[in-house]
């Protein structure tokens, strides 16, 4: 069928017969739901929302971890023409309030007594008139979802699937918020069209079929896990829901999954597993052997073919498969995205016969722009524009992209939507290239806003300046791009520092010497914990870097206008930042 809404994959979902459209953990069980089960739920919460006068246009705030309500809750309100906002379960109670404050919303979910709590303390600072909590909860608080969710029609409510089918490509689907680069949360809205066209086109080039099997871990708050859900319920695929990330192994041993999609954090992890695994004398010689003769097969794995050799063969029993058994064993499909793979995380796996298919886009273009398929790969690249995307390269390197998945406008920031756009094309804010043969690269960040490995974005300078607030600190730079974490390197106010070295009597000789001492250091990293208290989970600053030097325009560390180089920063003091995370790196390694 032709995809033109969100509603028209509730539509498909609702004439198939698939016993086990989702499955979820009840206690020890993985519990199925089927098709009918889904629609009828759906339907029955829709009716409910409707009769809270819940309408077109009007705003939904989902506040939950990944699990079957979260589906459930969002197609309601698109089956009515509402709006669904996603929330991370992980922002703190003031940075929730401004999202629900911002975008509007009238009903917020959340999934447990935890989120509701966090809720209630901000609920007079927003427009919320109802709460529906997921979690069997006892309380005056909220409306109980599994009791909205039982009264469903025996059959295929008609009724609601017409006012669903006149919902609109151009009709708004959901806003969701993204940090821009001051900082301030900003919705980028997107329409039925938007998220329907690169539904259709993303996964065109994968066997991707119903049978198949894929965990929802990533959480559904970031438009690449939603984008993915969907594209997978609309293609049959059994979505299993794992909540918590730490519940990940097991969850993969137990479903045995056909389709693994993660952000590069997941990978590195795996890797870095493998490699402490293999440490043993013995068991390191087999290991290299097997990287080795992956690599002389390389070409064959990124070619999408199973090397047939002897050697191969016996590398596979002894090593491949029992990294592939992470992952459940069962696993074809790979893919990454929401932050960049790195090309010698991708040779690895490549040598070790997995093929990872890297994608590539933004939150304004619903998301994907770009991926590698299996007719279409290149390692080290994003792979191919999709068909129906045009993307070109401005003069200073900047990716730009056109096309029916590009959003038009953000929620309340007429400014920033024009800034975002030059001459009808977006601007992606990143830099890159294409090759000779199509295919895109990303080669540098134009803006200052920081992507961990995780996929989580965070906005430096709001964290910068509170820690400016303190006396003793003279700067504050934020570091964990492309990091598993973020980290932050700071620059003391000297002559207040001195002052307190002074009345705590320790001797010094000079400003390196001070920022050396172990009670200074301790000093700092009390300081920004007492700010990570403020600061959402991925958010929190884990380890601190002191230096002994001031940032001047003459160093170059700062602009005439005393605006902070960034880049420059970065670089100066680039061995200190690599010894930090790679000392993290290897106590991972020892504790795992």
């Amino acid at each position: 069928m032709l995809l033109g809404t969100l509603n028209d994959i509730f539509v498909a979902i609702a004439e198939r017969a698939q016993p086990r459209l989702m499955m979820h953990r009840q206690g020890i069980d993985w519990v199925a739901i089927s098709s009918q089960e889904f629609c009828r739920s759906t339907c029955a919460l829709a009716r409910t929302l409707r009769s809270w006068s819940i309408a077109k246009s009007d705003r939904v705030a989902i506040l939950s971890e990944n699990r079957p309500e979260w589906a459930i809750a969002d197609f309601a309100s698109l089956l009515l023409g509402a709006v669904t906002v996603p929330v991370y379960c992980t922002l703190t109670a003031q940075q929730t309030a401004h999202i629900l404050r911002d975008s509007g919303a009238r009903v917020a979910f959340v999934s447990t007594n935890k989120q509701l709590a966090k809720l209630l303390t901000i609920r007079e600072q927003t427009c919320v008139e109802k709460i529906v909590v997921m979690d069997a909860l006892e309380t005056v608080h909220a409306f109980d979802l599994q009791r909205l969710m039982k009264d469903g029609p025996a059959e295929r409510d008609f009724l609601l699937e017409r006012q669903a089918c006149a919902v609109a490509r151009d009709d708004l689907a959901t806003i969701i918020y993204t940090s821009g680069t001051t900082g301030t949360p900003k919705g980028v809205m997107l329409t039925h069209g938007n998220l329907a066209s690169n539904i259709s086109c993303a996964l065109s080039d994968f066997d991707v079929q119903a049978g198949d099997v894929m965990i929802s871990f990533l959480p559904l708050s970031h438009v690449t896990a939603r984008h993915v859900d969907i594209s997978m319920l609309y293609r049959g695929v059994t979505l299993a829901y794992c909540p918590f990330l730490e519940q990940l192994p097991p969850a993969l041993e137990e479903i045995k999954p056909t389709i693994f999609v993660a952000v590069p954090r997941v990978y590195e992890k795996i890797h870095a597993q493998v490699e402490q695994k293999t440490k043993s004398l013995a068991r390191s010689a087999i290991y290299r052997w097997a990287l080795w003769i992956g690599g002389r097969h390389r070409a064959e794995t990124l070619a999408g073919r199973t090397p047939a050799t002897l050697a191969s063969r016996v590398a596979d029993r002894l090593v491949y498969s029992q990294v592939r058994a992470g992952t459940g064993g069962r696993v074809r499909l790979y893919i990454s995205g929401g932050a960049p793979l790195g090309r010698n995380l991708g040779e690895w796996y490549a040598k070790i016969g997995i093929r990872i298919h890297e994608g590539y886009g933004l939150t304004e273009t619903s998301p994907v722009i770009a991926v590698n398929t299996p007719a279409a790969y290149k390692l080290g690249t994003v792979g191919k524009p999709l068909s129906n995307l045009a993307v070109r390269i401005a003069d200073d390197g900047e990716i730009l992209v056109r096309g029916p998945s590009v959003f038009r406008e953000y929620w309340n920031h007429p400014d920033e939507t024009q800034a975002a756009f030059t001459e009808g094309w977006f601007k992606t804010g990143d830099i890159g290239q294409l090759d000779g043969d199509g295919y895109l690269s990303i080669t540098d960040r134009k803006k200052d806003l920081i992507k961990t490995s995780g996929g989580k974005f965070i906005a430096p300078q709001p964290i910068e300046n509170s820690l400016k607030h303190n006396p003793l600190i003279a700067e504050a730079v934020i570091i964990g791009d492309r990091r598993k974490f973020p980290a932050v390197l700071l620059v003391p106010y000297f002559p207040m520092l001195e002052e307190w070295a002074r009345k705590n009597q320790i001797a010094f000789c000079s400003r390196q010497d001070l920022v050396s001492n172990a009670r200074v250091e301790a000093l700092y990293h009390g300081l920004v914990a007492n700010l990570n208290q403020t600061l959402a989970r991925f958010e929190k600053l884990k380890k601190v870097i002191v230096v002994g030097d001031e940032f001047t325009a003459e160093s170059g560390l700062l602009t005439p206008s005393m605006k902070l180089r960034r880049r420059v920063v970065e670089e100066r003091y680039r061995d200190q930042i690599e010894r930090l995370y790679n000392e993290v790196e290897r106590q991972g390694a020892r504790e795992s």
